[in-house]
C-alpha cells in the first residue's frame, strides 16, 4: 500500500465509524505558548480535551504534520542516520472527547490493523505493552480482542517515580494526562532486537506502530491527579512508520515517497548515491522547511525562524559535503509538491515562494561560510597550540552559522583538533539563557480563580456600571484603600483588556466618595483586569462602580487599530498572500505592524501600499461587524489574528469596497474608514531575517507629521539657498560634489603613501640578509598604512616591514611580511610581540596582520623592537 493510500484508508476507516475528518493544524501551534511547533496529533485538540471548547463533535480523526527539530522534542542530530528518525513526519490520529474510552479505542486499533478490508496485519506479528496498574485495557487486550498474555507487556515507573513511564502519557508537569497501551510489529527472528521492556528493546526487531492514550486525569502542579470528568482518547500512528511495515522494508527511508525524494535529491546533486546518510538528510529536511514555510514560518536568528535556519543550513552543507555547488535545496520543492501537494494543497500554494525563500538561505550561507572561514583561518593563524579553543567553536556557530562538523573538518586537515569540553560549555551558557527567557512554558491550571468571566460592553459606550467581583492587592484579595495598587475585576465593564496587538484602556472608576484610577486594562481568562491606584475612599468586592474609558486615547487607538486592517490587507495585495501577521501594537499614538517577509519593502511598493489604504480611507465605506461562529466566519474568507484566542462565537470586521478587509478581531474600530482621515507609514525596518516592521500615523498624528516634514524640507532648502521645490536637486548636487572631493582627496593619499614608500625604502636596514623597515608614519589612516606596507613589500622583494601612525589616543598597527619569507617569519607572530608595547593586541595572517593599542607613548620602542625581534626569529 502505498503512503497516499494509507492516509486515505486510515482518514476513511474512522469517517465510517462516526469520526469527523479534521484538516492538519498549521505546524505553528496556535494560541499555545507550550509548544514550539505542533508535534503531535492532539496539540490542535488540547482545549477540547481541557473542556474549554466545544467543537461539536465528539470523535475526530486527522493526518497532522508535525516537526520534532527544536524545544523539548528534537530529532535533529539523529535524523539520517537511523532509520526512523526525522525532523518533519506525519502523524495519524483518532480522538474521543469525552465520547468512547479504553474498549473502543482498542478495538478500533486492532480492526483497523488486522482486518483484511484494511491493513491486514498478521496478529501473531503484533505485540502490545500496557501501564503496569492499568488493568482494564489488560483484560480487554487480552479476554476481549485475545492477545496471548506472553505478548502483553506490562510497563512500570522509571526508578519508582510515579506516572514516569513511556506507558503514562502526560501533556506536560500539569494538565491532562493517563496510562497508554502502545502496539508493536514485530519484524521476525532475522533482526536483531528484543521484546519491549526487555534489556535489547532497542534494537530493530518490535517496532512501535500505534499509541493510544487514555487521558483520564488532570495534574496539578502540586502534583495530584484528579479525575476527568470525561475521560477521552488520544491516539498516534506514524504514517512513515506503518507504510515501513506495510512495504515490508525496515527503514522508513526504503518507503515510496521517501525513495522518490532521495532520487531527486541525488539527481539535483549530480548523481551521487542514493542510500548515503547526506542525502537522507537532505530528504528529510526538505520536508520540514518547506512546510515551515508554507505555514508563515520564517528564516530568522531566533525561536522558530532559528530552526528553520538551521535545519536549511544543514541541508546546504550535507550538499556541500557531497560536492554540491552553487545552489541545490530550493530545487526540491518541485518533486516534494509532486508527492504531498494533494494531501496538502497549502504546500502547491506556497510553493513559489518556498523556493524563492530557500534559495536566499542558500546563498545567505555560502556568504555566511566564507566570513567564517576567513575568522577561523585568522584564529588558527594565531594558534599558539594545536586545538582550537571552544570558545572560538562556539563563536563561529553561534555568531556565523558555523556548523561545528565542518570546523572539525578544517581543523582535521591541518592536524589540530578542538576543545569540544570548552565549546559544550560556552554552548551549556547559551541554554542557560535560552531556558531562563523561554516562553514556551505555563502551568494549565494558573490563573485567576475566578468562575464566568466579565462581559465586555465597550463596543458602542466608554461608560457603564459593573459590580466588583473581585480586588487584589500585591496578589492578596482584600480591599484596597487611598494610595494602593490594585486590581479591580467587575463583571461588566467598558474598558478594553489589552489583546490583538490593541493597548489596554485607561480612565476611571468612580463611586460616592471614591475613585480608582486605571491606568491600564489586561485580560485573563476572560476577565477584564483593571489596573491602577486608589485615590479616593476604599475598593471592596460587592460594590457598584461607574467605569468611564478615557474616549479621546480609545479614539485615537481606534483609527490606528482600523488601519492596521487595511494596512495587512493591502500588504498582502502587493507582496504576495505569503504576508501573514507576526505581531502588532496599536496604541493611541501609532500603529506599528510586524509580518513575514522575505526582503526589505522598495519604495515603490511602500507607495503603492500607503496609497492603497488611502483610497479605501477616502472610500468613507461603513465598518461593518457580524458574531457568528467559526465556520461561518471561514467560509466569509476571514483572516484570523496573530496572537488572538477564538472562542465559539467570533467577531467578523469587514470594512473597505468589495470586502477589501476581512478579518476576525474583538478590538474596537472606527465607523467608517474615513474616521482615519489620512494614513502616513513612516517607517519600514527589518526586526529579524524573515520579518519586516511597519509603523505608521493615522488621523491628527498624520497631518503632524506631514507638517513636520515640509518645516524640514524648508530649512534644508535655507541651507542650500533654494527653494523647496528645487533643494533635491540643489543637494544632488552637493552630494556629487562632495564625492568628488572626496575621490581627489584619496588620490592625494595615494600619492603621498607612494612618496612615503619611496622614501621608506631608502630607510631599510639589512637584519641577516632581510631588509627591515619600521616606521611611525603620522597621521596616516589604516588604509594609507596597508597601503604603503603593500607598497614597500613589492619594492623591497624580500623584506619585514612594520608601520604604526598614533591619533587621539590610539595607535594603529599594520606589519607586512614577503611571501618568500613566511616560512620563517610570521607577520602575525611580529604583531603579536610588537603590539603589547603599545597596550594593545593584533594578527592576522602570515604575509599581513594588523593591530592597535592605547599607549601612544609606547610606538618609539614597539618599532624600535622590530629589528631585534626579526634578528631573533630569522634563525641567524
Amino acid at each position: 500500500m502505498k503512503t497516499a493510500e494509507l492516509r486515505s484508508a486510515f482518514l476513511e476507516y474512522f469517517r465510517q465509524n462516526g469520526h469527523t475528518i479534521v484538516p492538519s493544524s498549521s505546524l505553528v501551534p496556535a494560541d499555545d505558548p507550550t509548544l514550539l511547533f505542533t508535534n503531535a496529533g492532539m496539540n490542535q485538540f488540547k482545549d477540547a480535551f481541557l473542556g474549554r471548547e466545544d467543537r461539536g463533535y465528539t470523535r475526530a480523526v486527522s493526518s497532522q504534520r508535525c516537526v520534532r527539530a527544536g524545544g523539548k522534542h528534537n530529532d535533529l542530530e539523529n535524523v539520517g542516520y537511523t532509520a526512523r528518525h526525522h525532523t518533519f513526519f506525519e502523524m495519524l490520529g483518532n480522538f474521543s472527547f469525552g465520547d468512547y474510552f479504553k474498549r473502543k479505542a482498542i478495538n478500533f486499533a486492532w480492526t483497523f490493523l488486522t482486518d483484511p478490508q484494511w491493513l491486514g496485519l498478521t496478529a501473531e506479528k503484533l505485540w502490545v505493552t500496557v501501564y503496569q496498574t492499568d488493568e482494564d485495557a489488560y483484560r480487554i487486550w487480552n479476554e476481549e480482542i485475545g492477545v496471548p498474555a506472553e505478548r502483553i507487556v506490562r510497563i512500570g515507573d522509571e526508578d519508582g517515580v510515579p506516572y514516569k513511564s513511556d506507558n503514562f502519557w502526560s501533556m506536560g508537569d500539569t494538565g491532562p494526562c493517563g496510562p497508554c497501551s502502545e502496539v508493536f510489529y514485530d519484524h521476525g527472528p532475522d533482526v536483531a532486537g528484543g521484546p519491549p521492556g526487555s534489556e535489547d528493546e532497542d534494537g530493530d526487531r518490535y517496532i512501535e506502530i500505534w499509541n493510544i492514550v487514555f487521558m483520564q486525569f488532570n495534574r496539578t502542579a502540586d502534583g495530584v491527579m484528579h479525575d476527568l470528568p470525561s475521560p477521552s482518547v488520544d491516539t498516534g500512528m506514524g504514517l512513515e512508520r506503518i507504510a515501513a511495515v506495510l512495504q515490508g522494508v525496515h527503514s522508513n527511508y526504503e518507503i515510496d515517497l521517501f525513495q522518490s525524494l532521495l532520487k531527486s535529491v541525488s539527481e539535483a546533486l549530480g548523481g551521487v548515491d542514493p542510500e548515503q546518510a547526506s542525502v537522507r538528510v537532505i530528504a528529510d529536511h526538505i520536508r520540514s522547511c518547506s512546510f515551515l514555510i508554507a505555514d508563515g514560518v520564517m528564516p530568522s536568528n531566533e525561536g522558530r525562524g532559528f530552526v528553520l535556519r538551521r535545519i536549511t543550513r544543514r541541508a546546504a552543507r550535507h550538499g556541500n559535503k557531497l560536492g554540491a555547488t552553487g545552489t541545490f535545496f530550493h530545487k526540491l520543492v518541485q518533486p516534494l509538491e509532486a508527492l504531498m501537494g494533494e494531501a496538502y494543497p497549502e504546500l502547491t500554494k506556497a510553493r513559489p515562494q518556498i523556493e524563492k525563500i530557500l534559495k536566499q538561505e542558500e546563498e545567505q550561507f555560502a556568504r555566511t561560510l566564507e566570513k567564517g572561514l576567513r575568522l577561523l583561518e585568522d584564529d588558527i593563524a594565531q594558534l599558539s597550540g594545536s586545538e582550537i579553543p571552544g570558545e572560538t567553536v562556539f563563536t563561529l556557530y553561534d555568531t556565523y552559522g558555523f556548523p561545528v562538523d565542518l570546523t572539525n573538518d578544517i581543523a582535521r586537515e591541518r592536524g589540530l583538533t578542538l576543545d569540544l569540553e570548552g565549546y559544550e560549555k560556552a554552548m551549556e551558557a547559551q541554554r542557560e539563557r535560552a531556558r531562563a527567557a523561554s516562553k514556551f512554558g505555563m502551568d494549565y491550571n494558573a490563573g485567576l480563580s475566578l468562575e464566568g468571566e466579565t462581559e465586555f460592553t465597550g463596543y458602542g459606550n466608554f461608560e457603564d456600571d459593573g459590580e466588583v467581583r473581585a480586588v487584589l492587592v500585591e496578589g492578596e484579595r482584600r480591599a484596597a484603600g487611598v494610595g494602593e495598587r490594585a486590581v479591580v475585576v467587575l463583571d461588566r465593564t467598558p474598558f478594553y483588556g489589552e489583546s490583538g496587538g490593541q493597548v489596554g484602556d485607561t480612565g476611571v472608576l468612580s463611586w460616592s466618595g471614591g475613585r480608582f484610577e486605571v491606568e491600564d486594562t489586561q485580560k485573563e481568562d476572560g476577565h477584564h483586569l483593571h489596573i491602577g491606584r486608589v485615590v479616593a475612599g476604599t475598593v471592596e468586592p460587592g460594590m457598584t462602580l461607574h467605569a468611564e474609558v478615557n474616549g479621546e486615547r480609545r479614539a485615537h487607538t481606534a483609527l490606528n487599530h482600523s488601519a492596521t486592517h487595511l494596512l495587512h490587507a493591502a500588504l498582502r495585495t502587493v507582496l504576495g498572500e505569503h504576508v501573514a501577521q507576526k505581531g502588532s501594537l496599536v496604541n493611541a499614538e501609532r500603529l506599528r505592524f510586524d509580518f513575514s517577509h522575505f526582503e526589505a519593502v522598495t519604495a515603490e511598493e511602500l507607495e503603492r501600499i500607503e496609497r492603497m489604504v488611502n483610497e479605501q480611507v477616502r472610500a468613507n465605506t461603513a465598518v461593518e461587524t457580524r458574531v457568528t461562529d467559526m465556520d461561518t466566519a471561514k467560509t466569509m474568507g476571514a483572516m484570523a489574528l496573530f496572537g488572538e484566542k477564538y472562542g465559539d462565537t467570533v467577531r467578523v470586521l469587514s470594512m473597505g469596497t468589495g470586502g477589501f478587509s476581512i478579518e476576525l478581531c474583538g478590538g474596537t474600530h472606527v465607523e467608517r474608514t474615513g474616521d482615519i482621515g489620512l494614513f502616513r507609514i513612516v517607517t519600514e525596518t527589518g526586526i529579524s531575517s524573515g520579518v519586516r516592521r511597519i509603523e505608521a500615523l493615522t488621523g491628527d498624528a498624520a497631518l503632524a507629521h506631514d507638517r513636520e516634514q515640509e518645516a524640514r524640507l524648508g530649512r534644508i532648502a535655507a541651507l542650500v539657498k533654494g527653494a523647496p521645490e528645487s533643494a533635491v536637486e540643489r543637494v544632488e548636487s552637493l552630494v556629487e560634489h562632495n564625492r568628488q572631493l572626496e575621490k581627489e582627496v584619496e588620490r592625494l593619499k595615494g600619492k603621498l603613501a607612494s612618496a612615503a614608500g619611496s622614501d621608506l625604502a631608502d630607510s631599510a636596514v639589512d637584519v641577516n640578509g632581510i631588509k627591515v623597515v619600521a616606521a611611525d608614519m603620522q597621521g596616516a589612516d589604516r588604509k594609507a598604512l596597508m597601503e604603503t606596507a603593500d607598497q614597500l613589500r613589492n619594492k623591497l622583494g624580500s623584506a619585514v616591514v612594520l608601520l604604526g601612525a598614533a591619533a587621539e589616543g590610539k595607535v594603529t598597527l599594520v606589519a607586512g611580511v614577503t611571501k618568500d619569507l613566511t616560512g620563517q617569519l610570521k607577520a602575525g607572530d611580529l604583531m603579536q610581540a610588537i603590539a603589547p608595547r603599545v597596550g594593545g593586541k593584533g594578527g592576522g595572517r602570515p604575509d599581513m596582520a594588523q593591530g592597535g593599542g592605547s599607549d601612544p607613548e609606547g610606538l618609539p620602542d614597539a618599532i624600535a623592537a622590530v629589528e631585534s625581534w626579526v634578528r631573533e626569529n630569522s634563525g641567524s
